[in-house]
C-alpha cells in the first residue's frame, strides 16, 4: 500500500538568503565578464598595439593652484595637449604625487616644482597607458647635485633602485635635462624609463603586456637586421651609452624619442614607430 505524504508549502527565503544569492550571482557574472574582457583586450592589444581604452576615471583629482601654474608654465608636453587631455594629465599628476613618497637629501626641501615636474615626467611617459602609476616606484629621493652611491663606490646623477623601489635624482641634473631640450639627454626621462621597463616585465595589465611585447619585437627586428645595427652605431645619433645593454638602449631610445622626434623619425622610421607603439604615444604631434 502506497502512502502519500502531504506536500508542504515551500518555506519563503529569508531576506539575508536573497541578498546573499544576489551578491553571489552578481559576483560570478562580474568575474566572467572581467575574464572575457581581459581575453578580448589581449587579442585587441596584439592586433592594434594599444589598449581598448586608456582614460576611464570618473572623477578628476585637482592640483593645487600653485602646482597647476608650474605645470602650465614649465612643462612643454602638457602645453601641447588639447584641453580635454590636459585635464586627464592634471588628474594623473595629482594622483602620482599622492601615491609616491618624496624625500629630500642633503638639506633638500621638497618643493611644488619638484613634485610637479618629476610627476609630470612619469605621467608623460605613461600617458598612453591605462595603468600609469608605475608600481615599481614607491619613493622619489632628490639630492641637490651628484651624490655618492655605495652600490658601486661612485658618484651618480640618478638611478633607479628596483630593490628599494626608489627613483633617485640629482635635482641639478634633472633640471638641466629640461633646460636643454634637444640634446637627447634627459635624466628624468632616462631613469623613469628604467622603472617603466621593469614594470613592463613584472606587471600583467594590458599596457605592460603591449610594452613588453613591442620591445621584444624591436629587439628581434634589430637582431635580424645587421645593416640597421651598424647604422645605429655609425650615425652616432644615439650616444654610445645606449649600447651598454638592452636597458640603457631602451632608456636612450625613449629620451631621443621625446626630445627630437622629427629627427628620430627621419633617421630611423621603423624604430620610431616601434617606440611609439610601445608607449601608445599618439599625443602632442608625436
Amino acid at each position: 500500500m502506497t502512502t502519500f505524504l502531504p506536500l508542504l508549502p515551500d518555506e519563503p527565503m529569508s531576506l539575508t538568503t536573497k541578498v546573499f544569492l544576489a551578491l553571489f550571482f552578481v559576483g560570478m557574472a562580474s568575474v566572467v565578464i572581467y575574464q572575457f574582457f581581459k581575453f578580448f583586450e589581449q587579442i585587441y592589444g596584439t592586433r592594434h598595439s594599444k589598449p581598448f581604452y586608456v582614460f576611464g576615471h570618473l572623477f578628476n583629482r585637482k592640483l593645487a593652484p600653485s602646482q597647476l601654474k608650474i605645470l602650465q608654465n614649465e612643462f612643454t608636453f602638457y602645453k601641447a595637449l588639447p584641453r580635454k587631455y590636459q585635464r586627464y594629465f592634471e588628474h594623473r599628476v595629482a594622483s602620482f604625487i599622492k601615491d609616491k613618497e618624496f624625500t629630500g637629501r642633503e638639506e633638500v626641501e621638497i618643493t611644488d616644482q619638484m613634485l610637479v615636474l618629476v610627476s609630470a615626467t612619469a605621467i608623460m611617459l605613461t600617458f598612453g597607458f591605462r595603468k600609469y602609476l608605475i608600481e615599481t616606484i614607491d619613493s622619489v629621493i632628490i639630492y641637490p647635485g651628484s651624490y655618492y652611491s655605495k652600490i658601486n663606490d661612485a658618484y651618480h646623477n640618478g638611478e633607479f633602485n628596483p630593490r628599494a623601489k626608489a627613483l633617485v635624482l640629482s635635482w641639478e641634473h634633472f633640471i638641466k635635462g629640461y633646460d636643454i631640450s634637444n640634446d637627447n639627454l634627459n635624466l628624468g626621462i632616462h631613469e623613469m624609463t628604467h622603472a617603466i621597463h621593469l614594470n613592463g616585465l613584472k606587471e600583467n595589465d594590458i599596457s605592460a603586456f603591449i610594452f613588453k611585447n613591442k620591445f621584444l619585437d624591436l629587439t628581434e627586428y634589430l637582431s635580424k637586421n645587421e645593416d640597421l645595427r651598424k647604422k645605429l652605431v655609425e650615425t652616432k645619433y644615439f650616444r654610445e651609452y645606449a649600447f651598454t645593454n638592452q636597458f640603457e638602449f631602451l632608456a636612450v631610445l625613449v629620451e631621443t624619442f621625446i626630445e627630437t622626434p622629427k629627427e628620430f623619425k627621419m633617421h630611423f622610421p621603423e624604430i620610431y614607430e616601434q617606440v611609439k607603439q610601445m608607449l601608445n604615444f599618439d599625443f602632442a604631434g608625436y
